[in-house]
């Protein structure tokens, strides 16, 4: 059975119809349905998690609030952060919650460590971060076995919403963007770079789970 890894460019689309497309695509797919990854910018959005404080929103000021029902807590979307949606038969793939997270973390350690950025991850607080600042963040949702929602990375937008959340829950957490870590890349080139490596770390383990037919699409 051929199961490749679709890889589908939204560019800047709003959040709730992604967001509502996600959810159809997961309801409606089979065991015989290809992976995907959606690469997406959005407007600027405020994202609360299924069990989000909302005191965790200091001032929404004029950003629209949308309830999703990713993990974790609050966040922030805006054009110039590379979103990508990881829509993945888990169960197909032999893949538990915690090993894509690890393996969607460790795909943006080795994409910064390719531009001479040393960044870690964090055991008790999903992301990526370079000096204690976060530079990415994580939040998924599994149903019937398979992940959707995903990861965002900073890469050349305004910072300034941030200030007016506690980012993913946390008080005073600082974050950073691939432009302020001296990397010139635009969302498209980090986002073909990243999907790249992440659509080939999928199938390296569909075919150590027997599925050797796996491709890539765009």
């Amino acid at each position: 059975m051929d199961y490749p890894v679709a890889i589908r460019h939204l560019g800047l689309s709003p959040y709730q119809p992604v967001l509502d497309q996600m959810r159809a695509f997961t309801s409606s797919r089979d065991g015989n349905c290809a992976d995907e990854l959606w690469v997406v910018e959005h407007p600027p959005v405020y994202t609360q998690g299924q069990a989000g404080n909302p005191s965790h929103i200091l001032d929404a000021g004029d950003i629209e609030i949308v309830q999703a029902d990713r993990g974790g807590q609050v966040t922030y979307h805006g054009p110039g952060q590379l979103v990508v949606y990881v829509l993945v038969d888990l169960r197909r793939a032999g893949l538990g919650v915690k090993a894509l997270v690890n393996l969607l973390e460790q795909t943006i350690i080795e994409y910064l460590r390719g531009h001479e950025v040393d960044a870690v991850s964090d055991a008790n607080a999903p992301g990526v971060y370079v000096d204690g600042r976060k530079v990415a963040a994580l939040g998924l949702r599994v149903r019937r076995g398979c992940s959707f929602h995903g990861m965002s990375l900073n890469v050349d937008m305004n910072l300034e919403p941030f200030t007016r959340i506690n980012p993913c829950g946390y008080a005073d957490l600082k974050v950073t963007q691939l432009r302020d870590l001296g990397i010139a890349a635009t969302v498209t080139e980090a986002g073909n770079d990243i999907t790249r490596r992440l659509a080939d770390s999928l199938m390296e383990i569909a075919g150590a789970n027997g599925d050797s037919k796996a491709g890539t699409m765009q």
